[in-house]
């Protein structure tokens, strides 16, 4: 019996760590909370985007699935949990291509790979006030995605696709 019940708070303790463990799966839990935006574009609306910058044309040809999403981060308490939540997300599956920390703040870009194309990017900055990531599914070119990741050029594309989806404002918001 006692193996059992050990067994038992074991998977129990197993399915808890893994909620967050990908990129649906926080987007899904997250989606709805309070002072939060999430972006999810459709293909169709994939051309639309193509225009905020060369870097993001070159990206959206290939690009199955996209979405951004911007939450709170003001508290130490939250933005360790939301760091927490991301390295979980990338965890062993992606490569760090660039990472930046500064105290809680975080910038991070991680790619997931097969053989010479990179499958997925996945962007992520926390400035301790407000937290975000940046996510595309699709075929890129390493080269291309490895320039960008150093000459920084990830970290202004999430508040521009603020500025295509925010109603009401063709210009992107600006980020505290």
């Amino acid at each position: 019996m006692r193996i059992s019940i050990t067994s038992f708070v074991l998977l129990l303790f197993c399915s808890g760590c893994g909620t967050y463990n990908s990129i649906d799966n926080f987007y899904d839990r997250h989606k709805n909370d309070d002072q939060v935006t999430a972006i999810r574009v459709p293909q169709f609306m994939l051309s639309l985007v193509s225009g905020i910058s060369p870097e993001m044309k070159s990206l959206v040809g290939s690009t199955k699935d996209l979405r951004y999403m911007q939450f709170p981060s003001a508290t130490p308490t939250r933005s360790r949990f939301l760091n927490n939540q991301m390295n979980g997300i990338t965890g062993n599956s992606f490569i760090e291509v660039f990472r930046k920390n500064d105290d809680l703040k975080r910038n991070v870009v991680s790619i997931r790979e097969k053989k010479n194309t990179v499958k997925e990017i996945l962007v992520y900055n926390n400035n301790s006030q407000t937290g975000s990531f940046l996510y595309f599914n699709g075929d890129f070119d390493p080269v291309k995605v490895r320039e960008m990741a150093q000459k920084e050029k990830f970290q202004d594309l999430g508040s521009h696709l603020l500025g295509q989806f925010a109603p009401g404002t063709g210009a992107p918001p600006k980020e505290p």
